[in-house]
């Protein structure tokens, strides 16, 4: 298969190293080389985690500039973040629900207009899939399955060689007992916004 780098960022408590964990093991069971790396940061005070998924032999997890294959992003300001990692071919997945940081509430900075960037980064990268996950993942019955919902997404886009069976399957096997139905849900709704 063809390397492929992949970057989840969002904010800590969104699940994005689950996903990243689901996507390394789905992807470990349909064959492909798979290197999984984390970058925990500031996540327990609502600060950046990032994860790269590294697929077809590449050795190191470390992505530099304009190297991002995929930024699978769980917050629009991490997506803006990431925009130096990612090159015209890179196709970018984006929750556009928002989490305002302390400095925003605090009226020390501006949150950037959502809508008015998204229409520049679709000028400018192969792809760009923006939504609000999070209301998708509502409608799944748990708003936590946010990070499935954009999995569903990666999946449904075809740029992987990961079936969406493979997937249900990690899904099945990996998320608590309690939690698989709404899951697998939320992965279905994601899949349907790759159209």
């Amino acid at each position: 298969m063809k390397r492929t780098r992949i970057l989840i960022t969002g904010v800590g408590g969104q699940g994005t190293l689950l996903a990243s964990s689901l996507l390394g093991n789905a992807a470990m069971a349909e064959g492909i080389p798979v290197l999984v790396s984390e970058v925990h940061g500031m996540a327990q005070r609502g600060g950046v985690v990032e994860s790269t998924v590294m697929l077809g032999g590449l050795e190191s997890p470390i992505i530099s500039r304009a190297e991002v294959d995929i930024l699978v992003s769980f917050e629009p300001l991490e997506t803006l973040r990431a925009l130096d990692r990612c090159s015209s071919g890179t196709v970018i997945i984006t929750n556009t629900s928002t989490i305002v940081p302390f400095t925003v509430e605090l009226g020390q900075a501006q949150y950037p207009d959502t809508d008015k960037w998204i229409s520049v980064l679709r000028d400018k990268f192969r792809k760009v899939i923006a939504y609000d996950a999070k209301a998708l993942a509502g409608r799944a019955g748990t708003p936590r399955a946010l990070n499935v919902v954009l999995l569903g997404t990666l999946i449904g886009t075809g740029v992987l060689p990961v079936s969406p069976e493979r997937m249900k399957e990690t899904i099945r096997k990996k998320v608590q007992a309690k939690f698989v139905e709404a899951n697998l849900q939320a992965f279905e709704l994601g899949m349907k916004e790759a159209a």
